[in-house]
């Protein structure tokens, strides 16, 4: 709650909202649409554009880049789970943020009692050296690991 009088000057409302106000920086993504209706030359020029990605939404261009550039300024994971004795599901991915992205924060994801009852994971990807590999529960995932 700001109270101002008719003496007061720009400096002093000023002072007085930037003063109270806590700010916080977040990194944004620009999507940047109809990039068919631009020459190669406008577009060299928007590639100096930072945090952006070029689509062209009516002929469908660049949308997997988007997708791309969305998961990783979201700093997301997905991860992958399957069956014993059966493929990977890889249609409904269990989905971590990338502070939170050990074994046991996979299965507390997934159910409580799964974490309380856990032994050890297989883990195939990025994340294990050999594939598969056995891993507990502290164990840090990446993107697109296969646990079982």
């Amino acid at each position: 709650f700001f109270f101002f009088n008719d003496t007061a000057t720009t400096e002093i409302y000023t002072e007085q909202i930037v003063g109270s106000v806590r700010c916080v920086q977040e990194t944004g993504l620009y999507v940047l649409n109809k990039i068919d209706a631009i020459t190669i030359e406008e577009l060299d020029i928007l590639d100096r554009i930072p945090h952006y990605v070029p689509i062209s939404a009516k002929d469908e261009w660049n949308l997997d880049d988007l997708l791309d550039k969305m998961w990783e300024y979201l700093d997301l994971l997905r991860i992958y789970t399957k069956p014993k004795g059966q493929i990977p599901d890889y249609n409904a991915p269990i989905i971590l943020p990338a502070k939170r992205n050990t074994v046991e924060d996979f299965c507390l994801r997934i159910h409580k009692s799964l974490a309380q009852s856990f032994k050890q994971a297989i883990v195939w990807g990025t994340s294990v050296k050999h594939n598969p590999q056995k891993v507990g529960k502290d164990h840090k995932l990446q993107d697109e690991d296969v646990v079982q």
